[in-house]
């Protein structure tokens, strides 16, 4: 998950939450802060803490994200807080979950036992481990196809790196860039060329609203500093 920073302030005060959507894509671009795919149109200003429970924060800039239909209504008025879920504004949610081939999403298997279970309570939130392949409780509904799109991602990436072995020009790293960008999905692409310095600062580069604080200097990821990890 593309860990993403908002900037010092608000860009302005609103009226009503949904006044914010232009300035949100204008920070983050057009992706769901959760599974990171590309909208256009129709991303909706996402409340960390739901303005059903937390009604202080309903216009609070801090408390907003960009959602996809199917990230929102997974999540729904669940009750959250900063202490037992990870955030991608708040940590570095790209050392937290690990992506796999045929759409599978799960914690990293590196992480602190201390912390694995905040990464899996963000996953079950949103629910970007539903899958055919999962238990009853964690299959997708008909129209939830986030699991089909990553592996289509997964494999376009993939496809990608192969060929920019056989063509490993600037001006093809700039059409890599181009098609990670129209595709969505950071993550799969980052992790397509974990091994690729120069990619990985171009990817970072081009998404608007990357923290990049979460990278060291060669690209690698790092703790966020003030996060769980």
């Amino acid at each position: 998950m593309r860990p993403v920073k908002r900037g010092a302030g608000a860009p302005r005060i609103y009226g009503k939450y949904q006044d914010a959507i232009g300035d949100l894509e204008g920070c983050f671009g057009c992706y769901c802060s959760y599974c990171e795919r590309r909208f256009p149109a129709l991303l909706a200003v996402e409340h960390v803490s739901p303005k059903s429970t937390d009604a202080a924060r309903e216009t609070d800039w801090t408390n907003f994200l960009l959602g996809c239909v199917n990230c929102n209504s997974t999540k729904g008025n669940t009750p959250t807080n900063d202490q037992d879920f990870l955030w991608p504004d708040k940590d570095n949610t790209l050392m937290a979950i690990d992506y796999r081939a045929g759409g599978l999403v799960e914690p990293s298997l590196a992480l602190d036992p201390r912390i694995a279970p905040k990464a899996a309570a963000l996953i079950d939130l949103v629910g970007l481990d539903r899958h055919p392949g999962q238990p009853a409780a964690k299959q997708p509904t008909d129209r939830d196809k986030r699991y089909v799109e990553r592996e289509e991602k997964w494999q376009l990436a993939q496809l990608m790196r192969n060929r920019l072995t056989r063509n490993n020009t600037d001006d093809f790293r700039e059409l890599l860039v181009i098609a990670a960008k129209e595709s969505g999905f950071f993550s799969i692409w980052i992790a397509a060329f974990h091994d690729d310095p120069d990619m990985r600062r171009r990817l970072v580069e081009a998404h608007v609203g990357t923290a990049r604080d979460c990278f060291e200097i060669d690209w690698t990821l790092k703790a966020r500093v003030g996060g769980h990890i």
